[in-house]
C-alpha cells in the first residue's frame, strides 16, 4: 500500500519506520507486526469501527479530562495518585488494594527519595478513583535500601524486590500495609551492568518467575564501542539475559546459574499469563546498530531496527540474544553485526525462538498485562496491555512510544492490529529529559479496572469502561500539542522546544569561541548536524535523563569541567559511566572531524557555564 501523507509518500507495510513516526489524524491503529493502518482512509483496527476523536463514555458519566492521557471512547481516567518518587510494577490484592514497588539510583540521576518505605499501600475507600490512603512501608535509604521493580502476589504474601533479593510480606485481612516482617525468598539477584531490575510473576502452582536483564547492549568485548566484536561465546548468558524459575513456597534460595528457565532475553520486563496458563513476555530489543556499525547501517536503520517484541516462553527456550535481533522490516531473526551478522544473514538465528508480536523499534515496553477481567469490551478479553516507556535511541530523529499499546492475542499468537489505548504521557515533548510522564507499570484490578504507573513523575492512573460490552476495539485519540507525534515530516526532527532559539543567546562561548562556532555545536548537540546523538542520552535542555549526565551542572563527573577537558572526553568516550547507564562511544559513536568536536565542547562548556554565570545574577 501506499499513501501519501503532508506531501511525503509512504510505503506499508513496515515496521517503525512508518508505525513510530506516521501521524494519524483519527487516531493511533497498527497491526500486529508493527504497520500502521491509515485510519483515515477506511482501515480500521479490530473490530471494524472507524475510530474517532471522542473519548468519552457511550453510556456512563462523563470522562474527567484532566488527567493528561487520551483513551480510546467509553474509557475514563483518573489520577489514582501523584508524586509517589518512581513508581515501577505494581499488584492488586483481592481486596482492592494496590502494591506498588519504587526504585531509585542512576537511573534517576541519584535524586533524593520521599521519605519512607520504598514500598507503597494505596486504598481508595471512598470509590472515587483516587487513593485516599497511602502507606509506604520496607526498606528506605536509612536502613540501606534502593527500592526495585518487581512486586507479585501469591496466595497471602506480597512478594517484592529490594536491591539484590526478593523478600516475601504477609498479608492479612484488615491490614493495607504488611505490618509483620519479610521473609527472603533469593537472594544474590545480579545487579551490575545495564539491566540490573528484577520483574517478577508467580504461577498458581507456586513457579516464581524473575527476569535477569542482560549486563551489556551486545555482549561486546566493549560494550556499546563502535566495532567492538561480541563476547564468543557469551558467557554472560550463564547468569544474565533470560528468566530464572524459583520457588514461591520456599525461603532462602540464592541465585545461581541452575534456576535458569529460558535464555537469550535481552530484557523481560513485562510478564503475564494468558487464560490457558502460556507465560508471556515482552523483549527490548538492543541499540546502537548505527552508533556502533555506521558501516553496516544507516541512520534511519540504526533509528527503526530492531524491533520490540512479544513472546510466549516455554523451558529451555533461547530467543536469540545477543547473536540475533528481529528485523522487523524483514519480520525474522537476523545475525547481529558483533557476530558476523550485515543486516541480512540470518545464520544460526533460524533455530531461535520467534516473537509471537513486534513493534516499533527502542519503544521500552516495560510492562505487559493480559486482560482476564470482564469490565472491559470482549474485544480486550485475552489481549495484552503493554506499556512502552519511551525511547532514547531514535535521536536525532522524533522518539517514540511513552504509550500504552493493546495488541489482540488468541491461542498464545497475535490475533489482530496492536492500537495506541493509552497516549499523552509524554506531553509535549517525547523525549526521556522532556517528557512529563513515562509508563512503566500495568495491574488489573479483580473489578477490571486498570492501573498504569509513570516513574517520571510518579503519577498512577486507574482506567475504567463505562460504555457497551459489545464495543468494538479502538485506539486512542492522538494528544494535542505533541509536536514529535502530530506531523513529522515538517517539523524538525529534534522537535518544538519553545525557548530552544533563546537558550543560545544566554549562553557565553568560552574564552576565544565565536557565536557562529557556538551555534554550529548547538545543531551537532541535538542530532541537526553530522548525524550526532548526544541529545538522546542527554536530553535536548542538557539537564541529563538515566543514559546521561546533567551537562547544565557544575559538577564534574570526568575531568575538570574546562574546554580542553570536554574536548578529550568527547574523543576518547565514557566507557564505564560513574553514575548513568548509558555508555557513551568515542565521538557518541558519530564521526566527527575536529572541528566538529571543538564547536560542540564549547557548546557543552556554555551549558555548564550558563549555570554558573545565571547563580551570580
Amino acid at each position: 500500500m501506499t499513501y501519501r501523507i503532508a506531501g511525503h509518500r509512504v510505503i506499508l507495510p513496515t515496521l517503525a519506520a512508518v508505525a513510530a513516526v506516521l501521524p494519524l489524524a483519527i487516531g493511533h491503529a497498527q497491526t500486529s507486526n508493527g504497520q500502521t493502518e491509515n485510519t483515515t482512509t477506511g482501515a480500521t483496527p479490530t473490530g471494524g469501527a472507524a475510530p474517532t476523536t471522542a473519548a468519552t463514555p457511550t453510556g456512563g458519566a462523563a470522562c474527567d479530562n484532566d488527567t493528561g492521557i487520551t483513551l480510546p471512547p467509553g474509557f475514563c481516567a483518573t489520577v489514582f495518585a501523584d508524586k509517589l518518587g518512581h513508581p515501577r510494577q505494581m499488584v492488586v490484592a483481592p481486596d482492592g488494594v494496590l502494591y506498588v514497588n519504587t526504585w531509585s539510583g542512576r537511573y534517576y540521576q541519584n535524586d533524593t527519595p520521599p521519605p519512607g518505605g520504598f514500598l507503597i499501600a494505596l486504598k481508595d475507600t471512598h470509590d472515587d478513583g483516587h487513593a485516599d490512603v497511602v502507606q509506604r512501608f520496607g526498606e528506605t535509604p536509612a536502613t540501606g535500601g534502593h527500592g526495585g521493580t518487581g512486586i507479585a502476589i501469591y496466595k497471602d504474601g506480597l512478594y517484592a524486590e529490594i536491591n539484590d533479593r526478593i523478600v516475601r510480606y504477609p498479608l492479612s485481612n484488615g491490614e493495607v500495609a504488611p505490618q509483620g516482617q519479610p521473609a527472603t525468598v533469593v537472594t544474590g539477584l545480579p545487579l551490575s551492568g545495564d539491566h540490573p531490575m528484577h520483574p517478577m510473576i508467580i504461577d498458581g502452582a507456586g513457579h516464581l518467575y524473575v527476569d535477569m536483564g542482560s549486563a551489556t547492549n551486545a555482549c561486546q568485548r566493549a560494550n556499546r564501542i563502535p566495532h567492538s566484536p561480541g563476547i564468543q561465546p557469551c558467557t554472560e548468558l550463564e547468569t544474565r539475559a533470560g528468566t530464572w524459575r524459583y520457588d514461591a513456597n520456599k525461603t532462602d534460595q540464592h541465585f545461581s546459574a541452575a534456576e535458569r528457565y529460558v535464555t537469550g532475553l535481552r530484557n523481560g520486563e513485562g510478564f503475564s499469563f494468558d487464560a490457558q496458563g502460556r507465560l508471556i513476555a515482552t523483549q527490548h530489543g538492543r541499540d546502537q546498530l548505527f552508533e556502533n556499525w555506521p558501516n553496516l547501517y544507516t541512520q534511519d536503520q540504526g533509528q527503526n531496527l530492531p524491533a520490540e517484541q512479544l513472546v510466549v516462553e516455554h523451558q529451555g527456550d533461547d530467543f536469540g540474544w545477543p547473536e540475533c535481533y528481529f528485523d522487523g522490516y524483514q519480520q525474522k531473526l537476523v545475525l547481529a553485526p558483533e557476530y558476523g551478522g550485515d543486516g541480512k544473514k540470518v545464520g544460526v538465528c533460524a533455530q531461535k525462538q520467534a516473537p509471537i508480536a513486534f513493534f516499533p523499534a527502542h519503544w521500552a515496553p516495560n510492562d505487559m498485562k493480559i486482560d482476564a477481567g470482564t469490565q472491559f469490551p470482549m474485544g480486550y478479553r485475552g489481549g495484552a496491555f503493554i506499556a512502552f516507556h519511551g525511547s532514547w535511541n531514535r535521536a536525532p530523529g522524533p522518539q517514540g512510544g511513552y504509550n500504552v499499546v493493546f495488541q489482540p492475542l488468541a491461542d498464545g499468537k497475535a490475533s489482530g492490529h496492536w492500537v495506541v489505548f493509552a497516549d499523552g504521557f509524554a506531553g509535549q515533548h517525547k523525549d526521556p529529559g522532556g517528557a512529563l510522564h513515562r509508563p512503566t507499570g500495568l495491574a488489573f484490578a479483580p473489578d477490571g479496572s486498570l492501573y498504569i504507573s509513570d516513574d517520571k513523575g510518579g503519577r498512577i492512573w486507574r482506567v475504567t469502561y463505562h460504555g457497551s460490552p459489545d464495543a468494538a476495539v479502538m485506539a486512542a485519540a492522538a494528544p494535542a500539542g505533541q509536536a514529535e507525534g502530530t506531523s513529522p515530516n515538517v517539523l524538525p526532527p529534534e522537535g518544538i522546544h519553545p525557548n530552544a532559539g533563546n537558550q543560545l543567546a544566554d549562553l557565553r562561548p568560552p574564552p576565544g569561541v565565536t557565536r557562529a562556532q557556538l551555534a554550529r555545536g548547538e545543531k551537532i548537540y541535538q542530532g541537526q548536524a553530522d548525524s550526532a546523538t548526544c541529545a538522546g542520552c542527554h536530553g535536548m535542555d542538557g539537564k541529563g535523563t538515566p543514559m546521561g549526565a546533567d551537562l547544565t551542572s557544575t559538577k564534574y563527573l570526568w575531568g575538570d569541567g574546562s574546554l580542553q577537558s570536554i574536548d578529550h572526553i568527547i574523543m576518547t568516550g565514557v566507557p564505564h559511566p560513574k553514575a548513568h547507564s548509558g555508555v557513551m562511544p568515542p565521538y557518541g559513536g558519530v564521526t566527527l572531524s575536529q572541528t566538529d568536536t571543538a564547536d560542540v565542547a564549547a557548546y557543552v562548556w556554555s551549558l555548564s557555564h550558563h549555570r554558573q554565570a545565571s547563580a551570580t545574577k
